[in-house]
């Protein structure tokens, strides 16, 4: 029987005899396949699984972005309920941003590059609501999804920093079948626009083909994305990336292990995705 709470007194008593370990999948809500995916690994290796459902006003730079958020507890709660969710925590604002609220959790280098250039502040509202679900659950295991492969290294950082003993778990990026990663964003794209967005991951997959061919240009390898991403007139194209793997830094010979990533627009709505290139010598 899935619990469904709304504040940190019932959260805490409720874990406070949970059988342990304890595995924690924060969400936004707006519950998908990927969502799912995350859910039954972490029912797969703990007896206790709490998934958040909060949508985090501290992450998102334009208020309007915040207020479309898609939406829709009753939903998301049933989704939880099928995988065998043991505790849904749900909480008003307030709840996790308690009145007085005055501190921001703000990690450093990994989190300035790519999303972090792009979207100014949100990496410290990402890092500061997490930091409070971890303080909050003291799960021994947290899962998120490696389509937002950034967002993982900045957790993992905050959590090695702060002496966080959860465990941070990256799970593979779920795809529909022409690869598009989900996303709750998915839902903004008009038909065309779906039709149009998997030329992302095409992006990635030619640029990750030359690269196990034996190609070892960043700047070769990012061209090479940009010019599948111009074959889609409904695609605009934000940044393209050919990264360190541990710190992001742009790359210029790729002779060990690199992340490509990317983020390009449809219409309103903003699409990210990467690929691992893995080095073994």
């Amino acid at each position: 029987m899935t619990q469904i709470l709304r504040t940190r007194a019932e959260l805490r008593a409720a874990l406070a005899n949970a059988p342990r370990p304890v595995g924690l999948v924060p969400t936004m809500g707006w519950l998908h396949a990927g969502h799912r995916s995350l859910i039954r690994q972490a029912r797969g290796e703990n007896p206790t699984v709490v998934a958040s459902i909060f949508v985090n006003p501290r992450q998102f730079n334009r208020a309007e972005d915040f207020t479309k958020y898609p939406r829709n507890e009753d939903r998301d709660v049933q989704i939880c309920a099928t995988e065998g969710v043991t505790i849904v925590w749900a909480p008003p604002v307030e709840e996790v941003y308690v009145p007085g609220f005055d501190t921001t959790v703000s990690v450093g280098a990994i989190s300035r590059p790519l999303e972090g250039a792009a979207r100014p502040g949100h990496f410290d509202g990402v890092a500061t609501v997490v930091a409070i679900l971890f303080g909050l659950v003291g799960a021994e295991h947290a899962y998120f999804g490696q389509k937002d492969a950034q967002q993982v290294m900045v957790i993992r950082r905050m959590a090695s920093d702060l002496a966080l003993p959860t465990e941070v778990i990256a799970c593979p990026t779920v795809r529909e079948p022409d690869g598009l990663a989900l996303s709750s964003r998915n839902v903004h794209l008009t038909p065309s626009e779906r039709a149009a967005a998997p030329v992302i991951h095409r992006a990635l997959l030619e640029a990750a083909a030359q690269w196990r061919m034996g190609e070892r240009s960043a700047e070769v390898l990012r061209e090479t994305m940009g010019r599948m991403l111009a074959t889609e007139p409904k695609a605009l194209t934000e940044y393209v990336s050919v990264a360190d793997s541990l710190t992001l830094a742009e790359l210029e010979h790729v002779d060990r292990s690199a992340l490509l990533s990317l983020a390009v627009r449809f219409g309103p709505t903003r699409l990210i995705d990467n690929e691992l290139l893995e080095w073994r010598a």
